[in-house]
C-alpha cells in the first residue's frame, strides 16, 4: 500500500472510530487520531461547539493524550483546567471547546500504543467501568483493524509474482495469512469492522487465484463459520487447532467441516479444499 493510500485509510479507520465513540459513550465531544513520527494527529473530530480541536498534534508525553501515548493506558482528567499530574500545552484547543472532563484511551497494537481516542464533556462527568468500557473495546477494535492491516500489508509486500505466476511459497504464504485473517475476524463483533476485514480477506484471495471462479461453484454457498473452518483446515490445522483459533468446541468444527464437505460433494476435507480453490471459495 502506498503511503499516500495508508494515510487515506488511516483516516477512514479512526473517523469510524470516533464516529462509534460518539453514538456509544454518554460523552457529546469524541476527537482521535495515530501516530506519526512521535506524534498523534487529531484527524476526526465529532460532536465539538467549535473548531479549536481540529487538527491538534498531541506530543509524546504531552498533555492528557501524550502521557497515555507514553504509558500504554487510559488516562482521565475529570477537571481537567485544574489537572496537575499532566502538562497544559493544549488548553487552548481542550479548554478552547469547553471541555471539563477529558478521557484518553492509547490505540494498543502488539503493545505499541499507534494512536489515542478521546472522549470530552463539557461539564464534569463521574467515569466508571460502564462508562469507560465502548471507548475500551473501541479503541481494542481499531487496534485489531491496525494489526491486521499491518499483516496483510506485510505478507503482500513479500509475495513476488513473475512471468510464470506466484511461487509455491508465496501461494502458501497468502493461504496462511487468509487462514490467520479470518480467525481474526471470526472473534470481531462489530459488524462493520468485519465487512472491512471482509475486504482484506478478497485482496488476499485475489492474489492466488489461477483463474476466476467457475460456473461450476455457482451453487455453492458455505457459511461464514464453514468457509472459516475450511480455511483453517487448508493449511493444515487439526480439528483441535481449528476449534481454539476460533473458539468453538471441537465437535463443532466437526459438524462444520461435515456440512462443508457434503455442499463441496467431497469425501475428504483435502478434496473440499481442492474444490473449494478451484471454484474460487479459497485462495
Amino acid at each position: 500500500m502506498g503511503a499516500s493510500a495508508a494515510l487515506r485509510d488511516d483516516a477512514t479507520l479512526v473517523s469510524h472510530a470516533v464516529t462509534e465513540l460518539a453514538r456509544r459513550t454518554n460523552f457529546p465531544v469524541a476527537f482521535g487520531g495515530l501516530e506519526h513520527n512521535g506524534a498523534v494527529h487529531v484527524s476526526t473530530v465529532v460532536g465539538a461547539r467549535t473548531r479549536s480541536i481540529e487538527g491538534l498534534v498531541v506530543h509524546a508525553e504531552r498533555g492528557l493524550g501524550g502521557r497515555a501515548l507514553v504509558e500504554r493506558r487510559p488516562r482521565l482528567a475529570l477537571d481537567y483546567r485544574t489537572a496537575r499530574t499532566i502538562t497544559h500545552d493544549y488548553d487552548r484547543a481542550i479548554l478552547g471547546e469547553g471541555i471539563a472532563t477529558l478521557f484518553a484511551v492509547p490505540v494498543l497494537v502488539r503493545g505499541d500504543a499507534r494512536g489515542v481516542l478521546y472522549c470530552g464533556s463539557w461539564a464534569q462527568a463521574p467515569l466508571g467501568e460502564r462508562e469507560a468500557r465502548p471507548a475500551f473495546d473501541i479503541a481494542g477494535e481499531l487496534g485489531t483493524e491496525l494489526r491486521v492491516r499491518d499483516e496483510v500489508d506485510r505478507r503482500l509486500a513479500s509475495v513476488t509474482v513473475g512471468d510464470e505466476g506466484m511461487s509455491a511459497g508465496a501461494r502458501e504464504e497468502i493461504r496462511q495469512s487468509y487462514a490467520q485473517l479470518r480467525s481474526i475476524a471470526a472473534t470481531v463483533d462489530d459488524e462493520s469492522v468485519r465487512r472491512r476485514l471482509e475486504e482484506l480477506e478478497g485482496r488476499l484471495a485475489a492474489l492466488s487465484g489461477d483463474a476466476p471462479p467457475t460456473s461450476e461453484g455457482a451453487g455453492i454457498h458455505l457459511s461464514r463459520r464453514e468457509l472459516d473452518v475450511l480455511a483453517c483446515a487448508a493449511v493444515g490445522a487439526t480439528n483441535g487447532e481449528i476449534a481454539a483459533s476460533l473458539h468453538l468446541r471441537e465437535t463443532t468444527v466437526k459438524s462444520y467441516l461435515a456440512s462443508a464437505m457434503s455442499k463441496l460433494d467431497a469425501s475428504t476435507r483435502h478434496a473440499a479444499v481442492a474444490r473449494a480453490r478451484r471454484v474460487g471459495l479459497l485462495p
